[in-house]
């Protein structure tokens, strides 16, 4: 009797680790991403929707730059990294991620995750270690008019980047167009793919609309 109560306790635990450990069961708010390429406008509609809602929104590469900023080990490790010109294993771009999403899991409406995933086997890491995405909002702009609005603020910077040539442009365009079909094409109906050759306004009417019904859904 007293062994069959100890493997009942045993399976139970076991049970309620397994049960701690699915993802998503710490992440109740709605989670959107927000893809778009360079020039695409994302920046802007993030800073609206923070506005507007309240999410908590984080890019990749903000928590990067932050961690290198720490001066911690892994922050030198990442400078080293990125100095030499070397990617950043996804899964340290994950634990940074899900970090910051849980020091506001408490406190926060929803998650504005900016920019990621950049990659099909990104997204499906996203979902198996953190959470089930709710909504992919996919700014869709013509290839030309991103490669004009990125060599007009190159134009306007005091600093000219060595990759702000339209070549340069056209191949990162092209990159993230490819990479972007694939990860769009894993996700049906969570996908709202909104024209960005617009007036700032009009394109923000539509995510609006999104983020209601979604916000609504989650009620």
């Amino acid at each position: 009797m007293q062994q069959e109560a100890q493997e009942s306790q045993k399976s139970t635990h076991e049970n309620s680790t397994v049960e701690s450990e699915v993802p998503g069961s710490e992440f109740k708010v709605p989670i959107v991403w927000i893809l778009g390429g360079p020039g695409s406008g994302k920046g802007t509609q993030c800073d609206k929707i923070v506005a507007k809602y309240g999410f908590s929104h984080f890019s990749t590469g903000d928590l990067l730059r932050e961690e290198v900023a720490s001066g911690s080990d892994l922050g030198k490790e990442l400078a080293a990294l990125m100095s030499r010109g070397d990617l950043v294993k996804n899964e340290i771009v994950l634990t940074l991620l899900a970090n910051a999403m849980r020091k506001v899991a408490g406190s926060t409406v929803g998650y504005l995750i900016d920019g990621y995933p950049r990659e099909k086997s990104q997204g499906a890491a996203f979902e198996q270690t953190i959470s089930p995405v709710d909504l992919i909002l996919y700014l869709e702009c013509a290839e030309e008019t991103m490669v004009q609005r990125i060599m007009f603020r190159a134009s306007q910077s005091a600093q000219v980047r060595a990759d702000d040539n339209e070549a340069t442009i056209k191949n990162r365009i092209h990159i993230f167009h490819t990479n972007t079909e694939e990860i769009l094409s894993q996700y049906g109906d969570k996908v709202k793919r909104l024209p960005a050759d617009r007036p700032i306004d009009e394109i923000f009417n539509d995510v609006t609309k999104y983020l209601d019904e979604l916000m609504a859904s989650k009620k």
